[in-house]
């Protein structure tokens, strides 16, 4: 059963692209929102998540996560969430109706008129805001609205640039690592933002601000995220989740001690089951075409990396499951999936403890190689 939110007709006689017609917001019933994923508590992980793009559950998720765990604080904030929206859309049309512009300056009309009526509301905003703003989008996008879905673009954009000032330095880098594609362009963007920030100019010859931040906070924060996207039991979005790997593994190796700096290290009493299985096999076998087409294929979520599905949990204590090299499994538990940000810091953690034996040879070789060449398939995944 659906609650409907229905937005009356709005005056826009001028904005002949923009014209909002009437239509209807739905959102789950009280009973179906148990399955909406938590946000995180604090300001900077909120506008974290949606900085390097990590967004909020589809309109799919919605309809097919069934209807028995949703709580009804989510489902209020998701209500009020989508009522903030509709009141910032008709304080805008009220600012533009009775503009008198021609075509062309339509759109710059809507994005100051979004920037006005924000800018005095954001530090306002329900918690549910951008969750109905998103909502409301994929709705626009499924019935093919894209006059509708345009001007909630706009809005989302506005707010987004509000909420990027209001993140932690280290958070607005991420999110400009995130759409940093080359390689090299996001070390240049880690040495720059190392070195204090400062403004740059762009490729296409626009001015840059890059804020100064700190390498560890900056690795430390992406390791934060992917941790909280790994630990679930289905990756939503593996090209974010690769973005993220790539940039604590590259913030870590331009610090001090490159990778094996005792700063990186999250405190692993031991080593997580499925990544040792799974790095035990890859050692097993000489490196080649082979090895690396294993890696990219657990990478992205197939064999030992494929997603499980919340049913597994409740067989897994009585499964008869294989460990390392075909024995039992230690924890006699089924492996959880392996996953790309813990893979890489199972082959880290192993590779220190080989330097520190001082018995690095062959196994520390390969195991370099592993590394490098994880890091050259999630780039091929990530951009």
């Amino acid at each position: 059963m659906l609650n409907t939110l229905s937005v009356r007709p709005l005056p826009l006689p001028i904005f002949h692209s923009l014209e909002i017609k009437t239509f209807h917001l739905h959102f789950p019933s009280k009973s179906a929102i148990g399955r909406l994923p938590h946000q995180h508590r604090k300001t900077h992980l909120f506008c974290s998540s949606y900085e390097v793009g990590g967004g909020f559950p589809s309109i799919k998720e919605f309809n097919d996560n069934g209807e028995d765990n949703w709580d009804s604080s989510k489902y209020e904030a998701l209500l009020r969430g989508g009522e903030q929206v509709t009141s910032v859309l008709q304080e805008m049309l009220e600012l533009l109706k009775d503009m008198d512009l021609d075509e062309a300056s339509e759109a710059a009309a809507v994005e100051l008129a979004a920037q006005g009526v924000i800018g005095k509301r954001v530090d306002e905003m329900e918690s549910g805001f951008m969750l109905a703003l998103d909502y409301m989008i994929q709705l626009a996008d499924k019935d093919n609205d894209d006059q509708r879905k345009s001007l909630l673009e706009v809005v989302k954009q506005t707010i987004l640039g509000h909420l990027t000032k209001k993140c932690p330095a280290h958070v607005q880098v991420i999110g400009l690592l995130c759409r940093t594609p080359q390689k090299e362009s996001r070390h240049e963007l880690l040495r720059r933002v190392a070195a204090g920030g400062g403004v740059f100019e762009g490729g296409n010859g626009a001015k840059v601000h890059l804020p100064g931040a700190n390498l560890n906070d900056i690795a430390n924060q992406a390791d934060d995220i992917l941790e909280t996207m790994e630990t679930r039991h289905k990756i939503q979005d593996r090209k974010l989740l690769a973005r993220l790997v790539l940039i604590r593994e590259e913030a870590r190796n331009m610090m001090g001690g490159g990778i094996m700096d005792e700063r990186n290290d999250r405190g692993l009493s031991t080593l997580p089951e499925a990544e040792v299985n799974f790095l035990t096999k890859l050692v097993a076998l000489k490196p080649g075409e082979g090895v690396q087409a294993m890696i990219r294929d657990v990478m992205q979520g197939k064999a030992e990396g494929e997603d499980r599905s919340d049913g597994d949990d409740t067989t897994e204590s009585t499964q008869k499951l294989n460990g390392i090299a075909g024995r039992g499994s230690v924890s006699g538990r089924k492996a959880r999936p392996v996953r790309p940000g813990m893979f890489l810091e199972t082959v880290s953690k192993v590779l220190g403890g080989i330097y520190a034996g001082n018995v690095s040879g062959i196994t520390a070789q390969h195991l370099e190689w592993v590394h490098q060449k994880t890091l050259q398939v999630l780039q091929e995944i990530a951009f």
